[in-house]
């Protein structure tokens, strides 16, 4: 019956604020036909307002939509480098690593690269 994702919705207080992190900070592909939407490899990010349909806002917490990178220390650095926070020290599961931060709504991210070879 489900077949795929189409795409996480992203709540913002500010869709524009929201916009410049995911396309300028992060390097996600805006979207050149939906301004709100942006791109992580096939998964699709729609950035929206709560208010504007009459709903409370509230940041997504402890979902964490695992962004890859092919490495996480690197990739922390660099968005520290531009003022990205990260909650403690990247994880190390033993199959793969994790770093922890918010985007300026509060909404959970991270950053994730899988080392262990599947089965």
């Amino acid at each position: 019956m489900i077949s795929k994702l189409d795409f996480v919705g992203i709540p913002s207080q500010d869709a524009e604020r929201s916009r410049a992190f995911y396309v300028d900070t992060l390097g996600l592909r805006p979207d050149d036909r939906a301004r709100f939407e942006v791109w992580a490899g096939d998964a699709c990010l729609g950035i929206w307002e709560p208010a504007r349909f009459g709903m409370e806002f509230a940041p997504q917490k402890n979902a964490h939509p695992a962004l890859h990178v092919d490495d996480v220390a690197a990739a922390r650095a660099e968005l520290e480098g531009k003022g990205v926070s990260f909650a403690g020290e990247t994880l190390d599961t033993g199959v793969c690593h994790m770093a922890f931060f918010t985007d300026p709504d509060g909404n959970d991210l991270m950053l994730h690269s899988r080392y262990a070879a599947r089965d």
